[in-house]
C-alpha cells in the first residue's frame, strides 16, 4: 500500500526523547519515523492543527475523525497552541488529548491523563531538519500498563466505532489485547505519518 518506509532506524528506535519520562514503564512503544522532502517549517503546522473536529489526524477518519474527511489546507485557525490545550482524541471530547510539551517546529508531546495526576499515554511528535528542504518526523507512543481503566467515549449517543473496538480489548487476555492494539496502531500510525507527508509536500 505505502512505498515509503515508515519504520525507524535502529538508532531511532533506541534514542532516549524527552517525554520518555512520562510513562516511564510502558507496556507498550511504538516508535515510527519518515522522511519527509519538505523543511520543518512547512511541516509543524500540519502537527499544530490535529484533532478530530479541528484538522483530523491525517489517518482512517471512519476511524477516528467521525467520518470527516481531514484538512488538505493549513487552517490559521487552529495553529496557536499551547501547553494544556486539548487536541480532541474523537469527536465531541474535550478532556484528550492533553498538551503537555509544546515547542514550534521541533516538539509536540501530547498525553492521556488519568486520576492519579500520571498519564495513561504519551505520543510524542518530533522534527528534525536533516537540511534546508528535508524533515525528518519521528514519532513515540508509550502506553501504561492501566490505559484501558477508563475507556474514554465521545459524549451522548452510541458508541462509535474506535470506542467499540477499545471496550472490546478492554475485555480479552493482555496478551491477546497487546498483539491486537499494538497492530491496529501501527496501522494508524503508518496511515497518519503518511497523511501528513503528502500534504507537506505537496
Amino acid at each position: 500500500m505505502f512505498t515509503t518506509s515508515y519504520k525507524a532506524s535502529n538508532e531511532e528506535q533506541l534514542q532516549a526523547m524527552p517525554a520518555d519520562s512520562i510513562v516511564p514503564n510502558p507496556i507498550y512503544t511504538e516508535t515510527r519515523a519518515v522522511t519527509i522532502h519538505a523543511p520543518v517549517a512547512r511541516v509543524w503546522p500540519w502537527l499544530a492543527q490535529m484533532g478530530s473536529g479541528r484538522a483530523g489526524w491525517y489517518a482512517y477518519d471512519w476511524i477516528d475523525n467521525g467520518n470527516h474527511p481531514s484538512a488538505t489546507t493549513i487552517l490559521p485557525e487552529y495553529q496557536h497552541i499551547a501547553t494544556g490545550d486539548v487536541l480532541p482524541a474523537l469527536p465531541g471530547m474535550t478532556d484528550v488529548f492533553l498538551i503537555t510539551a509544546v515547542e514550534p517546529a521541533c516538539r509536540l508531546v501530547l498525553t492521556v491523563p488519568d486520576a492519579t495526576f500520571g498519564s495513561r499515554v504519551s505520543w510524542e511528535f518530533l522534527l528534525k531538519s536533516l537540511d534546508q528542504e528535508t524533515t525528518r518526523l519521528i514519532v513515540r507512543g508509550r502506553v501504561a500498563a492501566h490505559w484501558l481503566a477508563a475507556v474514554p467515549q465521545t459524549p451522548g449517543g452510541d458508541q462509535i466505532f474506535i470506542e467499540r473496538v477499545y471496550s472490546l480489548l478492554a475485555r480479552l487476555p493482555r496478551p491477546v489485547m497487546l498483539a491486537a492494539a499494538s497492530f491496529g496502531h501501527s496501522l494508524m500510525h503508518t496511515r497518519q505519518l503518511h497523511g501528513i507527508k503528502i500534504r507537506a509536500e505537496a
